[in-house]
């Protein structure tokens, strides 16, 4: 089965968050999907995590590392589609662009976030808990 993995997911997973048990047993024998800008998203968030002082430039480098080893498929998507999401419902695009991924495959979505897990239920996509 493929699902439609979130960002969050990712770096949880190689920050060793209190999660990663639970992301790990969910995505087992799933086939992870994301849209191709998931690097540069990663990207992004630890650069946040260093400016706010969470984390410091080898740990974001070393964690980016992690990350990248994680196998999943990355896809285009309707960019414009994502912005009609990201502004029908008041939410980030780097959130539209997952929702659209997961509604556009038809495929179940799989975050830490709420609002984008009421989002995906709003829209009918499945979200796997």
């Amino acid at each position: 089965m493929n699902i439609v993995t979130d960002t969050n997911l990712f770096l949880a997973v190689a920050l060793n968050e209190p999660e990663k048990t639970r992301i790990i047993q969910l995505t087992s024998n799933r086939n992870a999907v994301a849209p191709e800008i998931l690097p540069y998203e990663i990207g992004n968030a630890l650069s946040a995590m260093i400016k706010r002082k969470q984390i410091t430039h080898d740990e974001a480098f070393s964690t980016f590392e992690v990350a990248s080893k994680i196998p999943v498929r990355l896809v285009p998507i309707d960019i414009v589609k994502a912005l009609e999401l990201a502004l029908e419902f008041n939410i980030y695009a780097y959130d539209a662009y997952f929702l659209q991924c997961a509604k556009s495959l038809s495929h179940p979505l799989f975050t830490l976030d709420k609002r984008m897990k009421q989002v995906a239920i709003d829209l009918n996509i499945e979200v796997l808990e």
